[in-house]
């Protein structure tokens, strides 16, 4: 079948929807953190992290909210390296659906000080939030092109430092490519199903930079990284 990747997507993912189960959605969550670990997905948004703040002073207490946080598996791959270098990140994950921020809270190592907090993104709860840097790791597609555009630039205005996103290239090959990989190393048929709906929903750099375009005071870095992944990093100026 061929495939038109001219435009995003609309179709919606199983995983947005509200009667999926805690445990079904557990499933998911593993097969995607296996993707990640596979194919390094996590260390983009690390990689964007780092690169915001690598000038400011060690000791600088750098908070980080990360919109769309799922089961909380990238702020914890966060804490990891913040206290293997001795920086000090407080890091706030958010999430509109009450299952995955339980899940995350179950997953929580005892020792960790990640904060979770059932908040939509387009709610008055998110007006009262500030960070120095917000993360939308694998979120960005989850949203309409307006509703990007309006998530970034209340972002933006939130934010002193700038917004990391790590998200997916929308092409015929990625799609193919993903259906292989799943069919070896996916177990959720809900991850399978996602997987290639949330490729339809990713993005060309054309998308991007339109978006880019109209956000206004700031500095953008868009590059393609490996796996069919964007990281685009959004500095304030």
């Amino acid at each position: 079948m061929l495939l038109n990747t001219t435009y995003r997507s609309n179709q919606s993912e199983l995983m947005d929807q509200p009667d999926l189960t805690e445990s079904e959605l557990k499933l998911a969550y593993r097969d995607i953190n296996r993707v990640n670990q596979l194919l390094g997905g996590n260390q983009i948004t690390l990689n964007g992290v780092i690169q915001l703040t690598k000038k400011l002073p060690v000791n600088t207490r750098i908070t980080i909210i990360d919109v769309g946080c799922g089961d909380g598996e990238i702020l914890f791959r966060c804490e990891r390296y913040a206290r293997q270098n001795n920086l000090d990140w407080k890091l706030v994950g958010i999430d509109n659906n009450e299952k995955s921020i339980a899940l995350a809270r179950k997953r929580k190592p005892a020792d960790s000080k990640v904060d979770f907090k059932l908040i939509d993104a387009f709610s008055t709860g998110f007006e009262s939030l500030n960070a120095h840097i917000f993360l939308y790791s694998l979120t960005l597609h989850h949203f309409s092109n307006d509703d990007s555009i309006r998530i970034l630039d209340k972002s933006l205005r939130k934010a002193s430092i700038g917004i990391v996103i790590n998200d997916l290239q929308r092409s015929a090959l990625a799609y193919r490519l993903f259906q292989l990989f799943s069919f070896c190393f996916l177990k959720s048929n809900i991850a399978k199903n996602d997987g290639l709906i949330s490729i339809l929903r990713g993005f060309k750099k054309e998308d991007i930079r339109r978006y880019s375009n109209l956000l206004p005071q700031s500095h953008h870095q868009i590059k393609q990284k490996w796996a069919f992944r964007w990281q685009w990093i959004i500095q304030k100026i």
